[in-house]
Order: C-alpha cells, then sequence, then structure tokens
C-alpha cells in the first residue's frame, strides 16, 4: 500500500473512529434519558406499561422525515428500532409472545417490531400465544392475521373475537420462502415439510421443480427445518431465519409463486394505543338478520368520511349460517370522524367490538 494511499485512508479512518465515539456517547445519553422516563412515570403512578406504541411510530417516522441519506430508510428505521429497544430493556424488558418454535416467519416479525433485546417467548400455537398475554405471562403477542396470497388467519380471527386483549400495533413482513435441505441436489429430495400455506405458497414452484416430492404439512416452518435437518432425502420450505438457526442450506431461494407475497401480523397487549398521527382502527361487527343491514352498518363510515381499508366476513361460532364482519378502517378511535361513525354503528349493529387503534406500521 503506497504512502499517499495510506494517509489518505488514515484521515478517513480517524474520523470514523471519532463519529464512533460520539455515537457511543449519544446512546448511552439517550439510554439515561430513557431510564428518567421511567422514573418520571413512576413518580407519577405511571409505571404500568413501559413501550408506548404511539411514541414509538412517531419517532421512526420523524427520523425518517429527517433522513438526508446516503442510508435508506429501511436501514435508519432498523437502526433506532434497535437502539429504542435496548433502552426499553434498562427499564423492563418485554416478554414476546409468539408462534414458534425459534425460526419461523412469526420470530421474524416479533423482532422486526420489538428489536432483538425483547426477551422471545415461542409457543406450541396461537391458542397458548393469546393465553400467554391474557394470564400476563407475557407482555405482549405477535400473531399473524392475513397473507397477501392466502387470505385470513382463520384462528387468530376466531381468538380476537372473545379475547380481552387489544391490538395495539401491526407487523407487515415482505415473505421469502427457501427450499432448505442437507441434500446435494434437487434431485435428491424425497419429500418437503412446511407449514400449509407455505405449501400453498410454493404450489406451482414445486408442481415444476420436486413433482415427485411428497409434501407434509405440518405446525410451523421452523418445525419442518428441524425435521429436514434430521432426514436425509428431506427439505422444508422455510424463511432465512430457519435457515440460519437449524444451519441448513438453500437449495434454492425465493421460490414463493407470488413476488409481492407479504403477511401482516398484528401486536397484541393490554393496553389501548394513543394517537399516533397516522393511525388504523380494527373492529368486529354482526348484522341484524334484515334486508340491507349490511349497508347500513357501512354507511355511517362513508358518512363520516372514514375510509374502510378491510372487510372480512367470518361464520359466527355461536349461530349456525349467521357471520361476523372484520373491519380495518383508517384514523384513531379518537379522532371525531372515526369517533362519530362508531357512536353511530353502536346503534345500528347487532353487536360491535372495537379490537383496538394503533400506529401504522413504520419500516
Amino acid at each position: 500500500m503506497n504512502d499517499d494511499l495510506q494517509k489518505e485512508l488514515s484521515v478517513v479512518r480517524n474520523e470514523i473512529d471519532s463519529l464512533d465515539a460520539q455515537m457511543l456517547e449519544l446512546m448511552n445519553r439517550r439510554a439515561k434519558c430513557a431510564q428518567q422516563v421511567g422514573e418520571i412515570k413512576a413518580r407519577h403512578g405511571d409505571a404500568g406499561f413501559v413501550y408506548r406504541p404511539e411514541r414509538e411510530a412517531q419517532v421512526l417516522r420523524r427520523i425518517q422525515a429527517m433522513n438526508a441519506g446516503p442510508l435508506s430508510n429501511d436501514s435508519v428505521t432498523w437502526f433506532f428500532r434497535e437502539v429504542m429497544s435496548a433502552c426499553l430493556s434498562l427499564e423492563q424488558p418485554l416478554g414476546i409472545a409468539f408462534l414458534g418454535p425459534l425460526g419461523t416467519f412469526s420470530e421474524s416479525a416479533a423482532t422486526r417490531h420489538f428489536g432483538h433485546a425483547a426477551r422471545l417467548m415461542p409457543q406450541a400455537s396461537i391458542d397458548d400465544v393469546f393465553r400467554e398475554v391474557e394470564a400476563a405471562h407475557a407482555d405482549y403477542a405477535v400473531v399473524p392475521i392475513e397473507n397477501s396470497t392466502e387470505g385470513a388467519v382463520g384462528r387468530t380471527l376466531d381468538l380476537l373475537l372473545t379475547t380481552p386483549l387489544k391490538i395495539c400495533g401491526e407487523v407487515v413482513l415482505r415473505i421469502h420462502q427457501h427450499l432448505l435441505s442437507n441434500a446435494g441436489a434437487l434431485g435428491d429430495v424425497q419429500k418437503v415439510y412446511s407449514h400449509a400455506q407455505s405449501l400453498a405458497q410454493c404450489h406451482e414452484w414445486l408442481n415444476r421443480s420436486l413433482p415427485g416430492a411428497q409434501r407434509i404439512s405440518v405446525g410451523s416452518n421452523a418445525q419442518a427445518a428441524q425435521l429436514a435437518a434430521a432426514e436425509p432425502g428431506a427439505a422444508a420450505i422455510a424463511g432465512e431465519a430457519a435457515a440460519e438457526r437449524y444451519s441448513l442450506p438453500m437449495l434454492a431461494s425465493s421460490i414463493e409463486d407470488e413476488p409481492n407475497n407479504t403477511t401482516r401480523f398484528v401486536v397484541l397487549g393490554r393496553q389501548d394505543a394513543g394517537a399516533s398521527g397516522r393511525d388504523k382502527t380494527s373492529l368486529i361487527m354482526s348484522a341484524h338478520n334484515r334486508a340491507g343491514a349490511l349497508g347500513k352498518l357501512l354507511a355511517p363510515f362513508s358518512d363520516a368520511g372514514v375510509s374502510m381499508t378491510r372487510l372480512e366476513s367470518r361464520p359466527a361460532r355461536h349461530t349456525l349460517w349467521e357471520y361476523v364482519y372484520f373491519v380495518d378502517i383508517e384514523g384513531h378511535r379518537d379522532d371525531a370522524p372515526v369517533r362519530a361513525a362508531l357512536d353511530e354503528l353502536t346503534r345500528r349493529a347487532a353487536w360491535l367490538k372495537v379490537l383496538g387503534s394503533y400506529p401504522v406500521a413504520v419500516y
């Protein structure tokens, strides 16, 4: 390395070292401020919930608006979310329940939203995820609610009917499916394990690339990876997290049939989220059994100028051939137009449950 090059690099590297020292000092100052917030809340009797989803969303949106590059908004959002996660853990490490085992897309969604300082609590079923938070064994739950290819996650919708938990956040995760196996080549794969939804999301690829392989549905993609890791000639369809956790090579990557395959998760807790300035409200309602009842239920939204972003029907579990409707609307329940629409809906609906108002996902 010539002297001129060495001198130029030395100047830049010294600047990097100086900036690293400043960043470290600033991060620790921020952490001390977070501790002060906890102390102030405790003095005023407001120490119940250290995580405020609306505040976090506001911080991330402000950071994105200030970002002049060259780092992308995705990169700076990830960095600041990890800083906030570490600061929160100084007050109280958050316990996050999700559908396990480790290595699932649900784990990826939980980590993406709460950062790596959170205490991960994988569960055997979506029912167990709900129960952990309802019993206060975990602070929050992250559960899948819909996929852009396969539609709604029925078990999550069924449990939302009766749970006392509130939706206080959402996570939108781009799903990349990979074929993982210790087999040396595609021709050596005799069976493919995966969750039923992942098998469906890769149906056409499997028909083309592994037409003779047996397809076996299991409880989760991580479980599929565990099975494939232990069985010669077996493969799993799973995400990158499962590949890393179970040391499985990728025989093929991004094999999902739809290029924009995305899953939406909701965050459940025992608190209501405040207004962040860009929010959603989710609710469940049922109509009286009479002509035009559904149209009358939807009218308050348009009358109040509230945009409806999702309408999903689901059989009511208590009565044959009757349905409930899952609805997402723009805005917070404390916003005047939304409040007016909900007040009118209360008068018109046979049954109404507001699942929660929460910040739109920031990524």
